[in-house]
């Protein structure tokens, strides 16, 4: 990473003199929130996608100036990684933030809406950012009171770009100058209700994986079948038999969803085509189940083909680990978020859901955690409201001050050491 051409200009109004940290969290944050949201819908109004987010990087650079951190941006992807030095030493905690849009046309009407066609902040990213800003504010006015460094860590390419990865080659664990002790990082959810806490030990999202299967036959003439060897009934046998080896070959108390999303051939509706394609994705829990479904792919796809006389290749890319969380940092955030929430608020997730993170990647190299913050708009039942991704998710906006008094609570609650309460 190379410096940002950034200078200081000072530091926020710092917290008053012997005030326990992890106190007032919640009241600083609401006092912050209006800041906040102007950087969401900032952000909101001109999403990008990817790696590069030269726009997005800028809007963070200036939202971040004048706090008196360490500010660097990656060589390779426009990332922002910006470092807090506490008054004594102590351990180094990362808190994440996505940064990246979808290529979803937008279609909420929302006054801020996506000016270009074509892109949304359809996965809250756009908040992500923002609730960082708003914490790195908040922290940056205790720095006084902070034993050890927070390092923020603002991510592009989450959206299958592998983002993470990158900036963890690049450096930003060792940013502080010593690799982070912990991590954190907070997801809005609109299926949740708007202010709660949710997450769990162990695995909480799945690893996500895509494959891709060619089959080939012979061409013809639409009217005579039985002189050529027509790959399309042959694939469509090999989407039917993957589901199958899904529901047969992996155990009830396992998990595993294999989805075929794509499946194309021929170009006219009197042509037999040579060749047909289909297309998907694999998510899975465990690395044992995960490897036997990459070989039972190509298996199954290979023994259909050759069953018809056509021939098959299948071809699986690797894509996000498991999103694991520690089960330590799991009590320590169940804990410091009940204590400024309150407990209503927090509670274990039930069971992991079938969705992929990168921030999988930092969570295999520290100990830390990823958690839920439920965005469900006003008005709207959680089970009803548009999901992530989808062309017309919205969020209640008043969640951000929430999500910013839970990153500073636990980074603080990690930083001073405090011993969470057995969570379950």
């Amino acid at each position: 990473m190379t410096p940002a051409p950034r200078t200081a200009r000072g530091t926020p109004d710092a917290a008053p003199v012997g005030a326990v940290p992890g106190s007032g969290l919640l009241g600083e944050a609401r006092r912050l929130a209006p800041g906040a949201v102007e950087v969401r819908r900032a952000l909101h109004r001109v999403p990008e996608l990817g790696l590069e987010l030269p726009g997005t990087q800028r809007l963070l650079l200036d939202a971040l100036d004048g706090l008196g951190l360490e500010v660097r941006t990656g060589r390779e992807l426009s990332s922002v990684t910006a470092v807090l030095a506490g008054a004594d030493d102590g351990p180094t905690i990362l808190l994440r933030a996505d940064m990246d849009a979808l290529p979803v046309t937008e279609e909420t009407g929302l006054p801020f809406a996506s000016r270009t066609d074509g892109l949304m902040h359809a996965c809250g990213h756009d908040v992500h950012a923002a609730m960082l800003v708003g914490a790195a504010r908040l922290l940056a006015g205790r720095r006084d009171a902070l034993p050890g460094r927070v390092v923020f860590m603002f991510q592009p390419g989450e959206e299958g770009h592998h983002g993470a990865r990158q900036m963890i080659e690049e450096g930003v664990l060792e940013a502080a100058g010593a690799r982070a002790d912990a991590a954190f990082a907070l997801h809005v959810h609109p299926n949740l209700p708007a202010g709660t806490v949710r997450l769990r030990p162990g695995p909480q999202m799945a690893a996500s994986d895509r494959f891709r299967v060619v089959v080939r036959g012979r061409g013809g003439h639409a009217s005579a079948p039985h002189t050529a060897c027509d790959p399309v009934p042959v694939a469509c046998e090999i989407v039917l038999a993957l589901q199958t080896a899904v529901t047969r070959g992996v155990a009830a108390d396992d998990s595993a969803v294999l989805s075929v999303t794509r499946l194309t051939a021929g170009t006219a509706t009197g042509v037999i085509p040579d060749t047909a394609e289909l297309a998907g994705t694999l998510r899975t829990l465990a690395g044992p189940t995960r490897r036997r479904l990459h070989e039972a792919i190509d298996r199954v796809a290979r023994g259909v083909a050759a069953a018809h006389g056509a021939t098959a290749e299948a071809t699986v890319e690797t894509g996000y680990p498991v999103t694991a969380n520690d089960a330590a940092f799991t009590d320590l955030v169940l804990s410091a978020a009940a204590d400024v929430l309150g407990a209503d608020a927090v509670d274990v997730l039930p069971a992991p859901l079938m969705t992929a993170e990168d921030f999988s990647y930092v969570l295999r190299a520290v100990p830390g955690a990823l958690a839920f913050l439920g965005a469900c708009p006003p008005g709207t039942a959680p089970h009803e409201a548009p999901s992530l991704h989808s062309s017309r998710m919205t969020v209640d906006e008043d969640v951000l001050a929430t999500g910013i008094a839970c990153e500073a609570a636990v980074a603080l609650a990690f930083l001073t050491g405090r011993a969470p309460e057995p969570a379950r």
